[in-house]
């Protein structure tokens, strides 16, 4: 048996996430203690207890999904359950990061939670929006975001038959609307506060890559496929470049998916806190 942990992106969060494994592990309460301390609120009330409200907006969910992540992470180590190999949609990279080594956690909660701050100055709350669009080829999907006036264009590439469009909010409703014209079996809204993976995501790009530049990346100590590139890197210095990268970027969970199974890996652990759309 060869291992992978994947670990989830924003969206997956729901209040209560985390509370079992807070009530059985010293450790696991370690781990949202450092977080507590790092961010300076009580990331375990929030994440336990909510309000919704509060654990929904981007700056509070990326850190909460974060430790939520290492904790279950945290939990299957102490039992003797390690990985080959780790990936993350979108946010989970950076649980990835912290699994393979590349950064400590404590590092890594400061910087998703700044990361979600940038993300929501780069777009103004209702300026932009994320859909998913079922049932319909990739690069159908692709070749239509073309012909909207306006920013829209595929952003996550899941799985067959499931792909992510993000940009501007009226460009975004009008590729909806056009999906469905053209034979797509459905188109969702994401519950989402701003359009990653895309373009207009540049001014947060670059104020990661200013933080990126005061910190050293270890290489990943286990098998890492990032996923701006959907393939295996190997340096430290490769991982800070595509978590810079996959923020504007499409991200090729399919793809990376694909290239962990021709790496030999067989079984996957998979950590998901709450219903996508």
């Amino acid at each position: 048996m060869k291992l992978a942990f994947v670990f989830p992106g924003q969206g997956s969060q729901s209040v209560g996430m985390g509370q079992d494994l807070w009530n059985a592990s010293e450790e696991v309460k370690g781990i949202y203690d450092e977080a507590s301390n790092v961010l300076g609120y009580d990331v375990a009330a929030l994440s336990f207890n909510g309000p919704k409200e509060e654990l929904d907006k981007t700056f509070r969910t990326q850190p909460c999904i974060l430790t939520a992540s290492i904790a279950a992470y945290t939990a299957l180590t102490k039992a003797g359950i390690t990985p080959d190999c780790v990936a993350g949609h979108s946010l989970g990279e950076y649980s990835a990061v912290v699994a393979a080594g590349a950064l400590p956690f404590g590092e890594v909660v400061r910087i998703v939670e700044t990361r979600g701050r940038l993300m929501q100055e780069a777009v103004p709350e209702g300026q932009g929006m994320m859909a998913a669009i079922l049932g319909m080829d990739s690069q159908k999907i692709s070749a239509l975001c073309q012909t909207i006036v306006g920013t829209v264009s595929p952003a996550n590439y899941n799985c067959p038959g499931q792909v992510v469009i993000a940009g501007e909010t009226e460009a975004v409703k009008a590729a909806m609307a056009k999906a469905i014209e053209q034979g797509a079996k459905k188109a969702v809204p994401i519950a989402m506060s701003v359009p990653s993976h895309c373009r207009l995501m540049e001014p947060a790009c670059q104020g990661l890559a200013e933080i990126f530049q005061t910190l050293t990346f270890a290489n990943p100590s286990v098998c890492f496929v990032n996923n701006a590139d959907a393939k295996l890197v190997k340096t430290g210095e490769a991982v800070r470049d595509g978590l810079i990268r996959q923020l504007n970027h499409p991200l090729l969970w399919e793809d990376s998916i694909a290239a962990l199974v021709s790496m030999g890996v067989d079984t996957f652990v998979e950590g998901s806190y709450g219903i996508l759309p």
